[in-house]
């Protein structure tokens, strides 16, 4: 076991837990295969919206609708969450777990393709969970930048692609090529990004945590 395994263990070690719901749709994911958020992400998360405490949040990639509960347990009352799926299975568990939850008013799940249904959304939010088909995650930058409000935190996971994301084109599976230079290519335009502060955190598969500069910020980066 590497250093970063046992501190990854020690870090689970530690949580308490999300409530009996999120405990057993996490638990029944795993079992079946269903990727969900890693723990030690899962409290990153919820941290995240703890303090930046959004009232519209923006969810691209809702698999079973775990990481929607676990950002609706600490979002504000009037706070409102659109999330995305296009894949039908997973559909009809997220609904059926935001009943549960008594979440169905505060939840809205749109169904489809994530880029077709980005372009339709309008207004903007103040956070937004990027958790869906990493090859995608370029060509939805955009479209997800121009739906920020200024100071917006966009909040992207798994960006070390299980680590493949630090070897070369050429030391991983040739099927999985374009994706490893697609997701290399989007880290590189968070951190290049006119309108982003970026940051790439080593928690769970990777994280980067970017926030959109309110126009105050905008005029010192142009100054400085």
């Amino acid at each position: 076991m590497t250093k970063e395994e046992r501190i990854a263990d020690y870090i689970r070690s530690l949580e308490q837990g999300h409530g009996e719901l999120c405990d057993r749709i996490a638990r029944e994911a795993r079992e079946n295969h269903v990727p969900i958020i890693r723990p030690e992400t899962a409290a990153f998360l919820k941290t995240m919206v703890a303090i930046v405490r959004p009232r519209r949040i923006l969810e691209v990639g809702t698999a079973v609708g775990y990481s929607a509960l676990l950002m609706a347990q600490v979002m504000p009352k009037e706070g409102k969450i659109t999330t995305i799926e296009n894949y039908a299975p997973r559909i009809v568990r997220a609904r059926e777990h935001f009943c549960q939850a008594s979440m169905e008013e505060r939840i809205v799940l749109m169904e489809g393709d994530a880029g077709m249904v980005l372009r339709e959304l309008s207004g903007r939010y103040d956070f937004i969970f990027m958790d869906a088909a990493k090859g995608q995650y370029l060509p939805w930058l955009p479209l997800l930048v121009e739906r920020m409000e200024d100071g917006a935190v966009l909040f992207s996971d798994n960006v070390f692609q299980e680590g493949d994301i630090l070897e070369s084109r050429f030391a991983v599976r040739r099927r999985d090529r374009t994706i490893h230079g697609r997701m290399r290519e989007y880290l590189y335009e968070l951190k290049h990004h006119e309108a982003l502060d970026t940051s790439i955190i080593p928690v769970g598969d990777g994280v980067a945590l970017s926030v959109k500069h309110t126009k105050e910020s905008a005029d010192n980066h142009e100054g400085s």
